[in-house]
């Protein structure tokens, strides 16, 4: 039965059946809560950063149905029926150690907060098969900020992972 008293403060519940990095995910969670919130607090996958709150940086930025969203946007509820894969997932499935590797070697991680969300980007566009250039790697990130490494080194970490797959 419903709460009017926490309907009108936005504590009404859902409940939710989704895949979350390769799980299946059964909850009840607070309707108006933002799928960062809800993976950093209730699931304590705490990769999925919060930076500005309001889609800019990409720090909160995770895949659902093997795209990227933003997870301060994304309501928890949205989830429902979907595959939500993080960071912590997709490094568990070693999906992203090719990736990660290079991100390591080109000193493209400075101070990491970017990162997660970074990689998860990458990742979409490593596994779209596309052939893509430099130019290309950069407009596909321009959605995710980074203030330590001027992206130069995060283009070089990306393209060296699409050319060692053949795609460029």
């Amino acid at each position: 039965m419903s709460d009017p008293v926490n309907d009108l403060l936005g504590e009404e519940e859902v409940a939710i059946e989704a895949t979350l990095n390769g799980r299946p995910l059964k909850r009840r969670v607070k309707a108006r809560q933002h799928l960062a919130d809800f993976l950093r607090q209730e699931l304590e996958l705490t990769g999925t950063h919060l930076g500005c709150e309001h889609g800019i940086c990409g720090a909160c930025t995770v895949l659902i149905d093997g795209r990227t969203a933003r997870g301060c946007l994304t309501l928890a509820a949205q989830i429902s029926g979907k595959t939500v894969d993080t960071i912590e997932g997709l490094t568990e499935s070693g999906k992203l150690a090719e990736l990660q590797a290079e991100f390591i070697a080109r000193n493209a991680a400075q101070c990491g907060f970017c990162s997660s969300g970074m990689l998860l980007t990458a990742y979409e566009l490593v596994s779209s098969g596309k052939m893509v250039s430099r130019i290309d790697i950069r407009e596909f990130i321009s959605g995710n900020m980074c203030r330590c490494t001027g992206y130069h080194a995060i283009v070089d970490a990306v393209e060296a992972v699409i050319v060692g797959q053949g795609k460029t």
